[in-house]
């Protein structure tokens, strides 16, 4: 899998997103990295995106493309954007997810009471307008 540094207003990002019925890409205070995932072929297989706040990484928008879910193609973003943050200078990871908490859960990942959120990642545009209040908090160590 090939990863490609894209900007956060990809139209390709934001279709998939909008079909996935994702939160859309907004600007946000951290340093945002967004990133396509192509397959050997060149197809293109999904996005995800980080949002760096000093030690803590706020991954979004990870989304596999219809077509190509099933495959683990999922999991392999989420340890990309794992080690992405981690070679970035995080030391945290967190997310928000309303659909997709067993995968998270099976990458390490942990439930946290949304209060217990570190003051960067609960200002951040996802977090404070973009999630609803049902969406779970999750975290783990970037390095595993």
């Amino acid at each position: 899998m090939r990863r490609i540094e894209i900007g956060g207003l990809d139209g390709g990002l934001a279709a998939a997103l909008a079909t996935a019925g994702l939160p859309p890409v907004e600007p946000a205070a951290g340093t945002q990295h967004y990133l396509r995932f192509d397959g050997d072929d060149g197809r293109i297989l999904g996005y995800g995106g980080l949002e760096l706040y000093g030690e803590a990484a706020l991954l979004r928008s990870l989304v596999v493309l219809p077509q190509h879910r099933g495959r683990g193609h999922g999991r392999a973003i989420a340890l990309a954007l794992l080690a992405d943050a981690r070679a970035r200078g995080a030391r945290r990871a967190f997310l928000l997810t309303t659909t997709a908490a067993p995968l998270f859960e099976r990458l390490g990942f942990r439930p946290l009471a949304r209060s217990d959120a570190p003051p960067a990642i609960a200002a951040s545009g996802e977090f404070a307008r973009l999630c609803p209040a049902s969406a779970v908090l999750m975290t783990r160590a970037t390095d595993g």
